[in-house]
C-alpha cells in the first residue's frame, strides 16, 4: 500500500492496491493528492514527506530565488512532474528560505537534486537540466540496485 502526504493540508493519505494514486483524493481535505506540479515545501514539510512517504519516491529540487540557472530549470521540473508522478513525488525547497535543511542535506551548489526513497537520499546530482533529462536521470537512479 502506498502512502502519501497531502500538499494542501499535510494529512498522511493511503493509496490501496490496485487503485490509481494518480486519482487519490485526501481524505481529510478532499483536494487531489497529485495536481502533475512540484510541491513547495519548508523544513518541516519535507520532514513529513520523508518520513510518510510510502511505496513512492521523492524527487526534491534545492533552488533559490536569486539562481538564474534554477529559474530557469523551474518549468522544466515543473514538466517533469508530469511524466513521473505518481511514483515520484517532486518537491521544491528554497535554500534561502530555508538554510539549514539545504546545509542538512550538503548542498553545495545549486539547483540540487535529491533522490528520496524510504525518507533517505538515493542519488542527488546538481546543475541546470532538461524536463528530459531530470526524468532521465531519475528513471536511471531508480533503476540502479540499493547500495
Amino acid at each position: 500500500m502506498a502512502q502519501f502526504v497531502c500538499p494542501a493540508c499535510g494529512a498522511v493519505n493511503r493509496a490501496p492496491e490496485g487503485k490509481d494514486p494518480a486519482a487519490a483524493k485526501c481524505g481529510r481535505c478532499h483536494q487531489r493528492i497529485f495536481q502533475g506540479a512540484p510541491v513547495e515545501v519548508s523544513a518541516s514539510e519535507l520532514d513529513a514527506h520523508r518520513r510518510s512517504t510510502k511505496g513512492a519516491a521523492l524527487l526534491l529540487d534545492v533552488w533559490a530565488p536569486w539562481c538564474g540557472p534554477c529559474r530557469a530549470m523551474a518549468p522544466q521540473f515543473a514538466r517533469a512532474a508530469a511524466a513521473l508522478e505518481p511514483g515520484v513525488r517532486l518537491l521544491k525547497l528554497d535554500s534561502e528560505a530555508e538554510p539549514q535543511a539545504a546545509a542538512a542535506l550538503g548542498v553545495t551548489g545549486i539547483p540540487a537534486l535529491f533522490l528520496l526513497r524510504d525518507g533517505q537520499v538515493v542519488a542527488k546530482t546538481a546543475g541546470l537540466m532538461s524536463a528530459d533529462q531530470i526524468v532521465a536521470w531519475t528513471r536511471e537512479a531508480l533503476a540502479a540496485p540499493a547500495a
